[in-house]
């Protein structure tokens, strides 16, 4: 994976965007994948996500004014797109307005997070970096220390192996080994106890976009959102906490 990605990453460009596009409809096949563990979604209406996601993830913005841009025109055709074949089809059992609000949402949350990715890396691959350390840091940390001492579990119901341990000691270690590489490589005249209180704070909700992810695969009662990643599970396992990191930035990027 190191040796797929990290080239990728340095590239960026157009590259970058195929990748991150890609990546995007994996995502989003795999939720559709644990939706159809109940009940299946017609072809029709699965073609129609996919394109919407794809056109959000490559959605405009501009980078020199740390500016996003989200055509409302999109989000209408979208809405109409997954409502109306709620009379097209007129049967709850093959599609219902659940199904509809359902699709609904994950189209949202998986082209605005991976569109955000190609925003963040256009912005500035230092801070990308910086981002992905919070996330990757505070998992290991997490991870090994829970392995440890993690006999005070954290919520056993959603992810049995995660303990209140591994959380404090994942945090602690993921916010002092980014707030460094921010420090180092991106900003050493910024007030570190804003620094620092910042980068707890995307470390804290990484863990918490951990949780809810993982509280997905237990409504559906399965281990991992798919096998595409050999050792790993799916391209959702791997990104559950980046991807509430880049949503918790965005409330930050016109500060660090």
């Amino acid at each position: 994976m190191i040796i797929i990605f990290v080239p990728v990453i340095i590239y960026g460009g157009n590259v970058f965007k195929l990748t991150v596009s890609v990546l995007g409809l994996l995502a989003l096949k795999e939720l559709l994948g644990l939706k159809e563990l109940k009940r299946k979604t017609p072809s029709f209406v699965k073609f129609l996500s996919y394109i919407s996601t794809l056109f959000l993830i490559l959605s405009k913005f501009n980078v020199d004014n740390y500016s996003l841009f989200l055509d409302y025109r999109i989000i209408g055709i979208m809405i109409i797109f997954f409502l109306i074949p709620l009379i097209i089809y007129n049967d709850f059992d093959k599609y219902n307005i659940i199904d509809a609000l359902f699709i609904l949402g994950i189209v949202l949350m998986i082209g605005f997070v991976f569109n955000l990715l190609i925003f963040i890396r256009a912005y500035d691959i230092k801070t990308f970096i910086y981002l992905l350390s919070i996330s990757t840091m505070t998992d290991t940390y997490a991870l090994i220390s829970g392995m440890l001492s993690g006999r005070k579990k954290l919520c056993p119901k959603i992810s049995p192996k995660k303990s209140i341990v591994g959380l404090v000691v994942g945090v602690l270690f993921g916010t002092i080994i980014a707030s460094t590489i921010y420090y180092i490589n991106i900003n050493d005249s910024i007030n570190l106890l804003l620094l620092v209180s910042i980068t707890m704070f995307l470390a804290v909700i990484s863990q918490l976009g951990d949780l809810l992810f993982s509280s997905i695969k237990r409504f559906y009662n399965v281990k991992d959102y798919s096998n595409i990643i050999f050792g790993h599970g799916g391209i959702l396992d791997r990104f559950d906490s980046l991807i509430f990191v880049l949503i918790g930035y965005i409330f930050f990027i016109s500060i660090i």
